[in-house]
């Protein structure tokens, strides 16, 4: 059995978004990424795994396969692995949200960034 505390993962940086790796368990991964204020994350997708996401904090935007989406805090998405996928913090405030990919694609998504 493991533990965590997530706001000890809540990271946020004036520059980019912060990606914190809680757990990695073989092809599992859980994550939280923390945005200040119109930070984004880029379109893509996460070929092999759905993506399964928690608004911690804040909200925001995701736009999934062309798609606006509004998310406010407490609210919980899934996208399937090929629906393509983006974020913004368009709240004026920080926004951290909590990820988990049950399988990894590749290595590129359990990097601290």
């Amino acid at each position: 059995m493991k533990q965590a505390n997530l706001q000890e993962y809540i990271e946020y940086s004036p520059d980019n978004f912060t990606k914190r790796i809680v757990f990695k368990e073989g092809e599992s991964t859980v994550f939280v990424l923390n945005f200040t204020a119109n930070q984004s994350l880029p379109k893509h997708k996460h070929p092999g795994t759905n993506v399964y996401l928690l608004v911690l904090s804040g909200g925001g935007t995701f736009t999934i396969d062309g798609k606006d989406v509004k998310a406010k805090a407490n609210d919980v998405l899934v996208a399937d692995g090929e629906e393509e996928f983006a974020f913004v913090n368009d709240t004026g405030e920080n926004t951290s949200l909590y990820v988990m990919l049950n399988k990894v694609p590749s290595e590129q998504y359990v990097q601290n960034i």
